[in-house]
């Protein structure tokens, strides 16, 4: 699809073709539509950014919260949303062996426990070293920190899958 196609199509095509931009919060694509027309990617992506950025501190925890575990059980179950599914693959978290798989549950758990929502990665560009390292890193964050660190993380990942959307 391209911008001035999605420019165009009614406010019900303009929402579900954003809907999954941000994970499980199509509220962002319903609160950006009135904005339209969008003379850029940049802009569309800045202006979901900025939706999110004034939402308040319970929609971001709510946004951030719908993000699954990296590796977790909704991988393995195979309950992944198709962009979750295919940016873990593109990590190779789909080939972890053993030893892997336990410390990224490891750390998935300790993670959870301390912040009280799951670890969040742009994962484009990462391996499963450079995942499990950053995992490592941020436990050692305060909450505060960490909150912001997977807002940004989630912008970085809409990013992504606006530039796959719409043919830039």
């Amino acid at each position: 699809m391209t911008l001035d196609t999605l420019n165009a199509v009614s406010r019900t095509d303009f929402i579900d073709a954003l809907a999954g931009i941000y994970e499980h919060s199509p509220w962002v694509a319903e609160q950006v539509e009135p904005q339209r027309p969008f003379a850029s990617v940049d802009a569309l992506a800045h202006a979901m950014a900025n939706v999110v950025a004034n939402a308040g501190e319970a929609a971001q925890l709510r946004l951030i919260r719908a993000h699954p575990q990296l590796a977790g059980k909704a991988a393995i179950a195979d309950e992944l949303t198709e962009s979750s599914a295919r940016e873990q693959r593109g990590a190779g978290l789909d080939q972890c062996s053993p030893e892997e798989f336990a410390q990224i549950t490891r750390l998935n758990e300790a993670y959870q426990a301390r912040f009280d929502f799951p670890f969040i990665i742009a994962v484009k560009g990462h391996d499963r070293a450079s995942i499990l390292a950053h995992m490592a890193t941020r436990l050692r964050h305060d909450a505060t920190t960490e909150r912001n660190e997977a807002l940004r993380q989630i912008e970085r990942i809409a990013r992504f899958r606006l530039e796959i959307l719409l043919e830039t």
